[in-house]
């Protein structure tokens, strides 16, 4: 019998298990992509299916810039999954955002250059629409669920996803500050894209590890990893309160995202 799961969890820098999942199985997926990041593994949380994947594989294998994520993506959609928890650490480019806050975001700018970001490649041409490109309902249910576990999170955020590996210039970041974007990374753009193309809702915490280069605050990797292993254990807990919250049926569009998107 086919394996399936109704909720994937992506875990960003730092978050290469999920040890709230019982019954572990590890499950590899042939796709039309290639490999994804690493096998995934799925599993049971209370009474939920659920299957992690590392986005960088375990041990941090790979820079942003080589993650399959169309592999991941198509992997996820062929287990049946319908919702996606994923998180991704960043840096900030506000003073309002520290170290440690975690941001709910709702928008992102694309500033990547070489990364195939559709399944629609030729024979059919598909626009989706990307106004809105993070599910509204997981967003609040994430929000509601770290109020209520007193966990510093913020409601909306524009995440700028840069190619990488390498980080910004200073002239990059302020610009960056200047468009009134919020954190900036490497990993959320096309994640959440394909996700939509496959009509799977996708909710996404932006952990904050350091300030950007715009800030001129020198900080140590030793600084930026216990700020990292914070944050983990906050998306540990978030995610383990949020999952059972989670509806079996969706109130968003994000199921029927294909609906006039396919010419």
């Amino acid at each position: 019998m086919k394996p399936t799961a109704e909720i994937a969890i992506i875990g960003g820098s730092g978050l290469y298990d999920q040890d709230l999942l019982e019954d572990v199985r590890d499950l590899k997926v042939r796709t039309p992509y290639g490999r994804t990041s690493d096998v995934l593994k799925i599993g049971t949380y209370l009474e939920r299916k659920i299957v992690f994947l590392p986005r960088h594989g375990r041990g941090h294998q790979l820079p942003p810039h080589n993650v399959n994520y169309r592999a991941n993506i198509w992997a996820l959609k062929e287990l049946g999954v319908k919702r996606i928890l994923s998180s991704n650490a960043c840096g900030s480019l506000s003073e309002k955002h520290k170290p440690g806050d975690i941001l709910v975001l709702d928008q992102f700018i694309d500033r990547t250059k070489l990364r195939p970001s559709t399944f629609y490649e030729g024979g059919k041409v598909c626009h989706i629409s990307a106004a809105d490109p993070f599910c509204p309902e997981l967003n609040t249910l994430l929000v509601n669920e770290g109020h209520s576990k007193n966990i510093a999170i913020k409601p909306g955020g524009t995440y700028v996803c840069i190619e990488g590996p390498r980080f910004s210039t200073r002239a990059e970041s302020r610009m960056f500050r200047q468009w009134g974007a919020d954190v900036v990374g490497m990993t959320v753009y096309p994640e959440c894209v394909l996700a939509r193309e496959m009509e799977i809702c996708y909710g996404s915490l932006a952990l904050v590890t350091d300030y950007d280069v715009w800030a001129d605050k020198p900080v140590s990797v030793d600084e930026i990893l216990n700020v990292m292993k914070s944050n983990v254990e906050k998306t540990k807990r978030l995610f383990a309160s949020t999952i059972p919250k989670i509806s079996q049926t969706a109130t968003c569009n994000c199921w029927n995202a294909l609906k006039d998107a396919v010419l």
